[in-house]
């Protein structure tokens, strides 16, 4: 009968197994995200193949297969890996200030920033609709999005004394607003210059806004 000693050993020498397992799937999956990123930026989703992704990461082909059942799949996880960091580093960048406007124009200026970066503007923006369907990516776009416009025209009606039965139509309505931008700067011969042109007419809108003593019905 095996010792209390002996049994403590297995028992740690399985879960370090384990451990190293999980570590080293992790380390494969993050592997295969990484170049894929990288190569559907530079290559778009139909120019990027499974060999390249798994040549790059130099991991086989059934460790690709383990983590992603297909190309789409593997496209799908690197799209939503993409989206979320750029949620979270535009929410952060939100955070140096409690003036809404203020707020609004941030929030506004780091999107656009975004947009010119080759790596959302080829995969999320010119990959996404195509690889996905436009319905697809369309409820991943609103998912990731629509709740900070949401949030930020809250706040905007909110310093307007409220905006009674509005808020859901300001918030589609600047969403929409917000999401032909990013195809109008993804899509210009100059990114910069559309930017610059889309802050000016955003802009003025907002500067309507607060002229506004009141927003309601």
């Amino acid at each position: 009968m095996p010792t209390p000693a002996r049994v403590t050993k297995t028992v740690l020498r399985t879960a370090r197994k384990t451990t190293r397992r999980q570590d080293y799937s992790s380390s494969t999956k993050g592997a295969l995200l990484d170049n894929a990123t990288v190569l559907f930026t530079d290559h778009g989703y139909a120019g990027t193949s499974l060999d390249e992704v798994v040549a790059a990461a130099r991991v086989t082909k059934g460790a690709l297969y383990h983590h992603f059942p297909s190309k789409l799949a593997l496209f799908e996880s690197v799209f939503d890996r993409v989206q979320e960091r750029t949620v979270r580093d535009i929410e952060k960048g939100l955070t140096v200030s409690k003036d809404p406007w203020e707020r609004a124009k941030i929030g506004l200026e780091k999107f656009l920033e975004v947009c010119r970066e080759p790596q959302y503007r080829r995969i999320c923006i010119q990959e996404g609709p195509v690889a996905l369907g436009h319905e697809r990516w369309h409820e991943a776009e609103k998912a990731s999005s629509l709740g900070i416009v949401q949030r930020t025209v809250d706040d905007l009606l909110d310093d307007l004394g409220g905006a009674d039965g509005l808020s859901e139509a300001f918030g589609a309505v600047f969403y929409g607003a917000i999401r032909s931008a990013s195809e109008y700067v993804a899509d210009a011969d100059d990114p910069d210059a559309a930017s610059e042109e889309v802050q000016a007419t955003i802009g003025a809108i907002l500067a309507g806004m607060r002229l506004l003593p009141t927003i309601g019905t």
